[in-house]
């Protein structure tokens, strides 16, 4: 072994730390002799190879009695691999401010705590492991990717400040993997996609400052995972590709505060049948790309009207309370579907305002979900839709059928004060009233035996008409609006 070796062979026994930096030691994104990112230059008097670490953390030196035996190394070259693969690790390893060569196999291994913080890696394999601790990847530059496929950590994730590019390839690639403290990302910047498909994450996942960067992909792919406590995307957090969240489930709050951009592909944010209690959306600057919460039940949703992005689907959304934002703009929130016309978001509103006391708005999201559905249809379904809408409002105006009748009422008296029709019977028909010959006009069925004794002549002839149309129209609307309203919700 050379001097190097030595020391952290007789430290081991004890877990002291051997340092074998020359300075100051560098953080893995500082430049200059003494930082890991340069570790190449570094000469034999701090280089280590990877078998020897292997080999200590696998029972080739015993333990001093009363302590606690560990790898501990500062300001290390590591040449040659470093292999745990289906070994049973008894004792931690902490490697700081270090330069790996190779990429460390720790797949299937039992382990202890490990570390590598500050450090620079060209990739990570630990496929399988099993961790009782936690494992720390903090403050490092990864450049390759980090497969942690099917672990299970007793403890925490820790990717706090790591640097990580995937080469083209996934930065973050795991599956199946349980966490049972928290995942934390806190400003950390990936290149590649971090996937956690079918993720555990039973302390919460934590992404607040961190860069997740795929453009024309998935920038974040978390299908199905399960976080049972909170999810924060937030102080910064910055998505540059799809971010994906289809079928997970958040047993909290989940908040996504930040940039999404997705121009490349059909989706920003993809969050159809998720599953969450509380639910936090605001966008620092506008979303580009399509945000979907299709199908997804929430308890409360919090938003901003102002972040909204112009294609927005809601189809089979389902919630329990809303929060941010008025009528108006709600009506506009429903209606951004980039598909057209559904009917579902409208149908929820207005359910969540009855439920919440508020009828008028009911209504009025019932109305505006009958005028965007008129859109939709033929000609002959346009037209009657505008009757219907100018008339009653759908059923949910009815008054301004009233207004109608008082209009056309007011004018058919004044007509017909000022130009009498001629009777048909004189010697038998009652004096003329204005009011009650055009109430009769207005009637489908006459109420005062006007009509039938009294003919308009001249002009007047097809002021008739048009008052007789109009009652039957009005009568209809009437009666399509009185059974709109009177069926039950």
């Amino acid at each position: 072994m050379t001097e190097s070796e030595r020391r952290l062979w007789r430290a081991f026994p004890s877990g002291a730390w051997v340092d074998l930096g020359t300075g100051p030691l560098g953080t893995s994104r500082t430049a200059g002799a003494n930082a890991p990112t340069d570790g190449h230059t570094w000469g034999p008097e701090r280089t280590i190879r990877g078998e020897v670490i292997a080999a200590l953390l696998l029972g080739a030196r015993e333990a001093d009695a009363g302590a606690v035996p560990a790898v501990r190394l500062r300001g290390a070259r590591i040449i040659g691999p470093l292999v745990l693969r289906g070994g049973e690790v008894r004792y931690e390893l902490t490697l700081s401010g270090c330069h790996l060569e190779h990429v460390p196999d720790l797949n299937s291994c039992q382990s202890r705590t490990i570390r590598f913080t500050d450090c620079h890696l060209p990739g990570l394999d630990g496929g399988g492991m099993h961790v009782a601790g936690h494992l720390s990847l903090s403050g490092s530059m990864i450049t390759g990717t980090v497969r942690l496929a099917r672990t299970q950590f007793d403890s925490g994730l820790w990717l706090g400040g790591t640097k990580v590019d995937g080469r083209g390839d996934w930065a973050l690639y795991t599956a199946s993997m349980v966490v049972d403290s928290g995942m934390f990302m806190k400003n950390a910047d990936f290149t590649g996609g971090v996937r956690l498909v079918g993720a555990r994450l039973n302390g919460g996942l934590f992404l607040n400052g961190a860069t997740l960067r795929n453009p024309g992909g998935e920038a974040l792919s978390a299908d199905s995972m399960n976080v049972e406590d909170t999810m924060q995307c937030t102080e910064g957090f910055t998505a540059l590709g799809t971010v994906r969240l289809r079928g997970a489930r958040v047993n909290g709050n989940l908040s996504i505060n930040g940039v999404l951009r997705s121009p490349d592909t059909r989706y920003a944010l993809h969050a159809s049948h998720l599953e969450a209690r509380e639910v936090y959306l605001k966008y620092t600057e506008p979303v580009e790309g399509v945000v979907t919460l299709a199908h997804a039940r929430l308890g409360t949703l919090h938003d901003d009207p102002t972040s909204w992005p112009e294609a927005l689907r809601l189809n089979g959304l389902v919630y329990e309370s809303l929060r941010g934002s008025g009528v108006s703009r709600r009506i506009e929130w429903v209606s951004r579907d980039p598909e057209g016309f559904r009917p579902q978001p409208y149908e929820q509103l207005a359910a969540w305002y009855l439920r919440d006391g508020n009828d008028a708005l009911a209504r009025r999201t019932q109305l505006a979900k009958l005028r965007a559905r008129r859109r939709t249809r033929d000609l002959g379904g346009r037209l009657w839709g505008h009757v219907l809408d100018a008339t009653v409002g759908y059923g949910y105006r009815p008054w301004l059928a009233a207004l109608w009748f008082t209009l056309l009422l007011a004018l058919g008296t004044v007509v017909y004060s000022l130009v009498t029709p001629r009777s048909l019977k004189p010697n038998e028909s009652p004096n003329f009233d204005a009011f009650a010959y055009t109430f009769d006009l207005l009637l489908p069925f006459p109420a005062f035996g006007q009509r039938e004794l009294f003919d308009p002549a001249g002009w007047t002839q097809g002021l008739a008409y048009l008052l007789i149309v109009s009652g039957w129209i009005l009568a209809t609307a009437l009666i399509a609006g009185a059974t709109r309203v009177l069926r039950p919700t």
